[in-house]
């Protein structure tokens, strides 16, 4: 097996803690997906923003927003 560096290992064990978290909100029903889907959208755009891609954050922004005018009519 390869030796994973600090990052890649870093990033399993987001992986693995972000599925965890998902399964447990799975059994909530949609209401607990969407929350762990959220909380995963914000996690990526904070770590693009880090590496100075503010655009994911826009991005979000955009797409949020135009799922609150969808429904909220």
């Amino acid at each position: 097996m390869a030796v994973q560096t600090k990052a890649e290992r870093q990033a399993a064990n987001r992986l693995a803690h972000f599925q965890k978290r998902q399964a447990e909100r799975a059994a909530r029903g949609p209401r607990g997906l969407a929350e762990s889907w959220m909380e995963r959208a914000r996690a990526i755009a904070a770590t693009r923003e880090k590496s100075g891609d503010e655009e994911a954050w826009n991005d979000l922004s955009r797409t949020i927003a135009n799922w609150v005018a969808r429904y909220e009519q």
